[in-house]
């Protein structure tokens, strides 16, 4: 199905966001009806999304010699990818 990640013995699958969870999330967004090939796609997209913003997180954790990620490297990383998450500060 896809790439399969493992971590301290626990099995990471690429899926890891299901069906009702992307529905209630495009409900969310307004839409009304989805493909079934709308799944896989969005699950690609949001893999693709969450590799390049863990490594900047990683990236942000590393340069400030911490081995803990907080939030305001999540606040960085998604702020150097041009959006901006509001609440939090960084």
């Amino acid at each position: 199905m896809g790439c399969v990640l493992y971590k301290e013995g626990r099995i990471l699958r690429k899926s890891a966001v299901n069906k009702p969870a992307m529905r209630r999330l495009a409900c969310r967004a307004g839409v009304k009806r989805m493909s079934g090939w709308v799944y896989e796609e969005t699950r690609g997209w949001m893999w693709l999304h969450m590799q390049s913003m863990l490594r900047d997180v990683v990236l942000h954790t590393t340069h400030d010699h911490r081995t803990t990620v907080t939030a305001k490297d999540v606040v960085r990383a998604l702020r150097r990818s041009g959006r901006n998450l509001y609440g939090f500060a960084g």
